[in-house]
């Protein structure tokens, strides 16, 4: 218990991340992800699926915020909602990029 009496824990009051964090984080998944594939992936698509990933979690904020705990969920949102086109732009398959970015990210 804090000294003002207050049972709340900050864990349970975080606030929504920086734009600089989220894009960080955006930049080492798809990293580990592009690892995972062992493929080559030309500098100026990377920086266009980051883009990409970031305008896409961004719109969805809150959602990811709330389910930030929850790998499995949120990679099955990123799924639904992001591996498609990041797919389309790297010109791979999406289960492979699915289960790349699975494997990366943990969920």
């Amino acid at each position: 218990m804090n000294p003002s009496g207050e049972k709340h824990s900050e864990k349970h009051n975080q606030s929504l991340p920086t734009l600089r964090k989220i894009r960080r984080a955006c930049n080492k998944e798809l990293y580990r992800t592009v690892k995972r594939l062992k493929i080559w992936i030309p500098p100026a698509q990377l920086a266009e699926a980051e883009e990409l990933y970031l305008k896409k979690v961004v719109l969805n904020l809150q959602f990811i915020a709330e389910n930030s705990s929850n790998r499995k969920l949120l990679s099955n949102w990123w799924d639904e909602n992001v591996c498609q086109e990041i797919a389309t732009l790297w010109n791979v398959e999406p289960a492979d990029l699915s289960r790349a970015f699975r494997d990366a990210f943990g969920g």
